[in-house]
This record gives structure tokens, sequence and C-alpha cells, in this order.
């Protein structure tokens, strides 16, 4: 399992269909690998001294290193005899391979939240930003958007937030995109960020005696603001803090997938912080969170679309009573064979609703 810094390692050592033991940690990528070529890396470290249990005769991966031949050459040698080295498609030892890589991806989550939790990297991480980047104060407020659509089709942007370095889960939001026809995550961006950035200076310039009682959803700005993208990402932002005259009050980067490349207003290079630094680990963390935050807010949308679609056009179902069929039955899927009786006995429902929703689902599709 991996990340782009870093990588966990998980091996069983198995004889005669038995695990005899099992050894897990997780390395730091110091330069930008392939897959196949950490891999190749992996097992030339692993098989550098002969284990505890001898050299094996098999040695099964979940990925095939750069070259196989190298490295079966390399353990035949070592072993004096020939050593498979393959990726198993299916049967035993295909899902031995699967608990392996289970036990691997849980290593490498928990050594993130570890060190994304530890009040020292984080302090570090802080400074190192602020450092690195030029920024004019200490970022202890992160903002970072990121959009999400399928084919320019229900747009949506999120925005997630680190406090002092930790995830500040109940400052979350999520943006249902209006005003964005086909696919333009430019476009996208910029009314996000627009009506995010604008709340804050309507709650900014709001007399005192006129506020509410609790702090607005958008009442506090971010020392930095950053964007899941490139060059294009950072125009936009750039542009949307200058249009509300918050250019000299907020810092912004963008965050480009690819290099992990910081990109800041003003310059032509982007920055590349050192690969396993904890300023990148966060930046990364983050970004991380948004994409994460904003697929899962842009499948919630679309189900729910979909699910509306197959009922629109029945006369008597409403939004309210919509939801309600799809919670008692069970779900869109559930309505496909349901029963006349079964819906005749939601006394709620309308006969004439039922029947229409019994003949455009159960009937001949």
């Amino acid at each position: 399992a991996e990340s782009e810094l870093e990588a966990a390692v998980h091996v069983f050592y198995v004889r005669k269909g038995r695990v005899l033991g099992n050894n897990g940690y997780v390395v730091d990528k110091s330069e930008p690998l392939t897959t196949p070529q950490l891999m190749q890396r992996v097992l030339v470290d692993l098989y550098a001294e002969e284990p505890a249990l001898g050299w094996p005769k098999e040695v099964m991966v979940s990925t095939e290193p750069d070259d196989v031949s190298v490295c079966a050459d390399m353990l035949a040698a070592r072993r004096g005899s020939r050593v498979d080295v393959r990726q198993p498609q299916r049967g035993d030892r295909r899902e031995l391979l699967q608990m392996v890589m289970k036990n691997a991806t849980d290593a490498l989550v928990r050594h993130r939240m570890k060190r994304a939790s530890d009040h020292n990297s984080r302090s570090r991480a802080i400074a190192e930003l602020q450092d690195q980047l030029g920024l004019s104060q200490a970022p202890l407020r992160i903002e970072c958007y990121d959009m999400a659509h399928l084919q320019g089709t229900d747009y949506v942007g999120s925005m997630v937030v680190l406090e002092d370095g930790l995830p500040a889960k109940r400052e979350y939001r999520k943006f249902a995109v209006r005003d964005v026809p086909g696919n333009d995550d430019y476009a996208a961006m910029r009314e996000v960020l627009t009506r995010r950035l604008s709340a804050y200076v309507h709650e900014r310039d709001t007399p005192a005696g006129e506020r509410g009682e609790k702090p607005g959803r958008f009442a506090y700005p971010p020392q930095l603001l950053l964007v899941d993208g490139g060059k294009g990402q950072l125009g936009v932002a750039v542009e949307v803090l200058h249009e509300l005259g918050l250019e000299d009050e907020i810092d912004v980067a963008a965050l480009a997938k690819r290099f992990e490349e910081v990109y800041l207003p003003e310059q032509t290079d982007p920055v590349l912080l050192p690969r396993g630094s904890d300023a990148l680990f966060m930046l990364q963390v983050v970004r991380d969170e948004a994409h994460r935050f904003a697929n899962s807010f842009h499948r919630e949308r679309r189900g729910r679309r979909m699910k509306a679609s197959e009922l629109d056009g029945i006369a008597g179902l409403g939004p309210k009573r919509r939801e309600r069929l799809l919670k008692e039955v069970g779900g869109i899927g559930a309505l496909r064979g349901v029963s006349r009786e079964r819906l005749a006995a939601l006394e709620w429902l309308p006969a004439s609703v039922a029947d229409e929703v019994h003949r455009r689902f159960a009937g001949p599709q």
C-alpha cells in the first residue's frame, strides 16, 4: 500500500500452507517511483540477507516488480534453485495476498493518522509552510477546495479545513454548483470561492450590533487558501481574492497532484517542498481530504438525482412522499418487482399513486 510519500510493506511467511510469521513496516519514498519500481526495491532490500525461515521458493506480490526476471534470478542465485516471483490472480493464494494487502493498507492508515495528529509534526509543518512558501502569517487555518463532477453534471465543490494542523470537520462545507453549464472546472471553482469569500466579507463588514449571537457559517477567513490543481486554478483563486479585496489578507496556493508542486502567485516556477517533509505531508492530507469529501458529496447528489428521475412524472408523488416511499421499501432497487399488496399496505400512499408505481417498476421492463 502506498501514498505519494510513503509505502507500507507487509510480509507473510508461509510454509506448507501455514502462516508461520509476518512482518510489516512503513518506508518513506525518498524519490518518485512507480509501483513496479517500488516493488523491485522492496524485494531487493527484503532479501539482501537470508530470512530466518530460509530462502523462499515462491514470492507472491501485489504488483509485479519492474523487472521480474532480475528479481527471480537474484533469489534463485541465493537459494540455489529456481524461485518464482508472481502475482496470483485467483484461488487460495489470491485470498491470502488480499489479506496481506489489507494489513498493509491498515498499517499505512494508522501511520498517517498518527503522524497527522502528532503535535510536534504539526508545529513543524506550519512553520515550514510559512517559511518555504513565504506566507505573510502562520497558516493556522488552512482551507482546501476541490471540485467533482461527471461529464459536467452534478457539479459540486468541497471545502475542508485544518485548524492547527488537525481536520476541523465541523467547518467542512459542501457546495452544489448552480451556474456552470457543461464541463468548466475554472468557472465552478470561481463560483464556489466567490460564494464562500463573499459570505466572509459580508460577515466581517456587518456592524457588531447587527450580527447574530453565533458566528456565521463563513465567519472566519483562512490564513492559507489551497486549491487542488495548477496554474489555472491558482489564477482563478487569485482573481476572486482581488475582486473581493482580500489579496492582502489571505495567502493562496495551488497543489498539483502529478509532481506535488506548489504554485504561488507571481512566481513562474513551482515550489517543490522536500519529499517526506511535514509541510508537504500536511498539504497532502488536506488535499486528499478535500478530494474525498467532494467525491462523496458528488456520489450522494448523483444518487439522489438518479432516484428522483425514475420517479419523476408520477402524479401525487412529490419530494416528501418520494423520500418516504424509498425509505419504507428499502430504496429504488427494492421497487423493482415490488408487489401491489406491499404498496397498498402503505396507508399514507394514495391508491392511484401505488398503482402507477407498481405499473412503472413491477411491470414489463
